[in-house]
Formats: C-alpha cells, sequence, structure tokens
C-alpha cells in the first residue's frame, strides 16, 4: 500500500465530538440548500486533519441516513430529500478531485453498479470511493444499470469482481438476475447494500459470491479475492429458490395492477375514514397499496415472512408521521386475503404482517 494509504488506516485526526459538529454543519448546509457551504463543510474538516474516507463514512453517510429518517417522520418533503441527497453527492465528487483525495491506483478492477431499477446510488458511489481511496480501480455504473448492458461491459472490461448494489427489497429479484448473469459470464459478485438484510441473508439466498454490510468490509473481502468462477448457460432463479416453482410469486406479480385497483376501490366500504380523505391523502393511499403488494410479491419470492412484516410496521409508523391511524392498514391487507384465498404462501405472509402490525398498535394483541 502506498503511504497515503496507510494515512487512511491510522487513528483519525478527529474525534467523535469533532465528528458531530461537522455533521451538523453539513446538515444546516444541506437543510440551506447550500452546495458550496457543503463543500466548504468537508474540505475543512480534511484541512483539520480528517481523512477523505472518514469524511465519506463518518460524516456524509450519517447525515445521509439523517435526510432518509427525516423524510420518512414527515419533516420534509420528498423534493427536500432529493435536494439534499443532489448536494451529497455533489460534494462526494468534489472531494474525488481533491488533491487530499487522490490516490494512484494500485488493485485490482472493480466494477460497481446499482441492480436495474435500483435508483439509490448514493451508497455505491460512496463504496465506489471508498474502493477508490484503498487503490481499486473502480468502474461506476451508476443507478439503474439493465442487466444485459451490464454484460455488456464486464465482457469488453474484464473486471476480477462485480459488486452490486441494491438498496430497495422489491428489487431482488432483479439483483437476482444480475447475479445469475454475472456468475454465468465468469464474473464473481460481491453484494451490498439494504435490501439484502442487515445480516446478508438474502445476498447468500439469492447465491452470492460473497456479502459486505459496509465499504471497509468491502474492501476487506476484496482483498482476501475470489476462486475462479465457472461459466454455466442453464442455471435458472429456480435453482437457488425451489419455493419459486409454486408459481405464486408469478401469479400475484402479473396480477398486481388488478389487485391495487380491487383493494383500493373496496377500502372506503372497509375504512369509512377514507371517504373524508383529501385528494393528496386519497393518492398517498393508492401509492401505499402499491407499495404493499410490491413488498407482498417480493416476499413471495424470497419467501421471507420478515420481510413483508418488517415493511409494515415500517409503514405503520409512516402513516403515523403523517397523521393517519396505523390500524387502517389491517382493511389492506384483509382485502388482499380475501383476493388471495388460493395462495397458500400468500395468506400465510399476510397473516404474519396483520399479527405484527397488532402487536405494533396493541403490544400483546394479535389477529
Amino acid at each position: 500500500m502506498s503511504s497515503h494509504d496507510t494515512d487512511m488506516t491510522a487513528p483519525r485526526a478527529t474525534g467523535a465530538a469533532d465528528e458531530l459538529v461537522i455533521r451538523e454543519r453539513l446538515w444546516g448546509a444541506l437543510a440551506d440548500r447550500d452546495e458550496y457551504a457543503a463543500a466548504a463543510t468537508v474540505f475543512a474538516a480534511m484541512d483539520a486533519g480528517m481523512t477523505p474516507e472518514d469524511v465519506l463514512l463518518e460524516v456524509i453517510a450519517p447525515v445521509q441516513r439523517k435526510v432518509g429518517t427525516e423524510w420518512a417522520a414527515d419533516r420534509i418533503s420528498v423534493a427536500q430529500e432529493h435536494a439534499a441527497t443532489a448536494i451529497n453527492d455533489r460534494v462526494i465528487a468534489a472531494l474525488a478531485h481533491h488533491p487530499a483525495g487522490k490516490v494512484p491506483a494500485h488493485g485490482g478492477r472493480v466494477t460497481l453498479a446499482c441492480v436495474d431499477g435500483e435508483w439509490h446510488a448514493l451508497p455505491a458511489r460512496l463504496l465506489a470511493e471508498v474502493l477508490r481511496l484503498r487503490g481499486w480501480q473502480v468502474d461506476f455504473l451508476g443507478a439503474q444499470v439493465p442487466t444485459p448492458h451490464l454484460i455488456a461491459h464486464l465482457h469488453q472490461h474484464g473486471p476480477d469482481v462485480v459488486a452490486l448494489s441494491c438498496s430497495i427489497p422489491t428489487r431482488l429479484p432483479n439483483a437476482h438476475a444480475a447475479t445469475i448473469a454475472c456468475q454465468s459470464a465468469g464474473f464473481p459478485v460481491l453484494a451490498g447494500g439494504a435490501a439484502f438484510g442487515r445480516d446478508g441473508r438474502f445476498a447468500r439466498q439469492l447465491g452470492a459470491d460473497a456479502w459486505a454490510p459496509d465499504a471497509r468490509t468491502a474492501d476487506e473481502r476484496l482483498r482476501r479475492g475470489f476462486p475462479a468462477v465457472r461459466r454455466t448457460f442453464s442455471r435458472q432463479p429456480v435453482n437457488d429458490l425451489p419455493h419459486l416453482a409454486d408459481q405464486e410469486y408469478t401469479m400475484v406479480s402479473r396480477s398486481a395492477g388488478r389487485l391495487v385497483k380491487s383493494t383500493v376501490t373496496d377500502l372506503e366500504d372497509s375504512f369509512p375514514a377514507m371517504r373524508a380523505y383529501s385528494t393528496p391523502q386519497r393518492q398517498h393511499t393508492v401509492e401505499d397499496v402499491a407499495h404493499i403488494v410490491d413488498f407482498l410479491t417480493v416476499s413471495l419470492y424470497t419467501d421471507d415472512d420478515a420481510l413483508f412484516a418488517d415493511f409494515i410496521t415500517w409503514t405503520a409508523d409512516i402513516l403515523t408521521a403523517r397523521g393517519i391511524p396505523a390500524a387502517s392498514l389491517h382493511p389492506a391487507l384483509d382485502l388482499l386475503d380475501a383476493q388471495l384465498k388460493e395462495f397458500p404462501r400468500s395468506q400465510r405472509l399476510l397473516r404474519t404482517a396483520n399479527d405484527a402490525l397488532a402487536a405494533v398498535a396493541c403490544p400483546g394483541a394479535s389477529r
């Protein structure tokens, strides 16, 4: 490793209290939509002795998590969340061109991409910059990379490994397809991102060669290397997930639009308070039901009860922040249950989610 790399792993020049102050300043700049103040904040931190890597992981990353938390609590709008994220992205780009962030490449080549349909690119962008700081040659392809285009890139540039990023669980089927395609082409896959679970269980279930919970662990795993991947053209998702053979996932996903429409149409009768909803509240309801169906579908794909139940309890928190009773989710789940009586795994998932929701609303209760 170069001397600069050694400096990156040395004790931090700033303490936790200093990092907290810097994070508060960056948050203030984002709240004011002031890109220049945001960049000046991180540059001042590096001038004071903070490493570029620590700025990325101990300042920008936690502030970005706060952006998401504030949106979920309904304290900032979607537009404000997008603006803050865009500023953070530009600050990362500016940091990459700062003299302290320029490190000669001396490691292997990594292709890093967000899976098709995954538009949360900032976590992957942070990983890309940390790997560059640690000497890796990184081809960062950005958000929503269609799998055929990813495979074409791999054949053209031949990286040592592919890093796939996925933050939204509903994109896990796309992550699975991309993993199979990369491995079939002879390239090992390192998976990362919130969608794969805090313990990486979905990365293992979907057949990734490795999983990393954060950027530093990703670097450590990459340095251990990967066995050669044998090319194959016969592997299918059902080979990894035998439960897909019952066709529930396929049939429910194909009827998603109908399920959403029917549920929203019947919801007024099951939840009379909806009749007094404003137009924006009704639109939110349609979106919420669509998300519920999406998560039910991906939970069928993974056959994971906790994935769906956790989403429902998270949605309950969002509704509460909006001033809508979390109990309004029960009628929606019941209506879906009535439409999916011929699907045993769907019924199991809905029953588990209803019980989890009842436990949150009234601890100790179940339905």
